[in-house]
């Protein structure tokens, strides 16, 4: 059996958040030197037309544009799975009530339900836009 959570007590306590927070500043900083030297790498080939001082050139702008797009790439997913969180919170995927059989929905206004909801069948008797079904040729 499942315990019932305090709203008031913390899930998770300050020291662990620290941790964390460190553990994805740590992957931020790599992700970014990632993208430095893959930015490097594409610079420098992209710089080996103009020969050896293309190549150093090419590197180093190629490694600080790879750097800048892997930041900011970063800060999109961030921002990203924050929404996300906070879209699964508000439709209840987190707060446990998704699917709940308990939640009070508001009442009929005039009472007219289609025949299709009510078990009544697809409601019309009009012909499929198709057309009549034909018989098969002998």
């Amino acid at each position: 059996m499942s315990t019932p959570i305090d709203p008031k007590e913390p899930a998770v306590s300050k020291d662990e958040l620290a941790k964390q927070a460190k553990s994805r500043a740590r992957a931020h900083h790599i992700h970014e030197a990632e993208g430095a030297a893959g930015g490097a790498i594409a610079g420098a080939a992209m710089g080996a037309i103009a020969g050896p001082a293309g190549v150093a050139a090419g590197a180093v702008i190629g490694g600080v544009v790879g750097a800048v797009a892997a930041k900011i790439n970063d800060e999109e997913s961030e921002r990203h799975s924050l929404r996300d969180g906070e879209l699964d919170e508000a439709i209840g995927v987190m707060g446990g009530d998704l699917g709940a059989p308990n939640l009070e929905h508001p009442p009929a206004i005039r009472g007219t339900y289609s025949s299709a909801s009510s078990g009544g069948g697809s409601g019309g008797g009009e012909p499929s836009a198709s057309g009549p079904m034909s018989t098969p040729e002998d």
